[in-house]
């Protein structure tokens, strides 16, 4: 646990744009977004925590660089509602 952490499950990540994300909370929506959309999480789990690109994306899910785009969007506006509702 981090000095001064009241919490060691309630960790944070700092991105490039200051903001944090409580990865519980990423966590919790990811499994939430997984029952509504499986390939959505998939994508997000690709493309945010493994780096891959657009392409690489459809090429390893078999599907369409635009597909992978259009879930891609819709799961990012889905998690960053869920995010700011906690």
């Amino acid at each position: 646990m981090k000095r001064g952490g009241s919490d060691p499950l309630r960790l944070t990540l700092e991105f490039y744009d200051s903001r944090k994300i409580d990865v519980t909370a990423l966590d919790q929506a990811l499994q939430a977004l997984e029952t509504l959309d499986a390939r959505q999480a998939r994508i997000v789990e690709l493309r945010f925590f493994a780096g891959l690109t657009v392409e690489e994306t459809a090429e390893l899910l078999e599907i369409s660089p635009a597909t992978v785009k259009r879930d891609w969007t819709v799961a990012k506006i889905w998690l960053r509602r869920e995010l700011s509702a906690n």
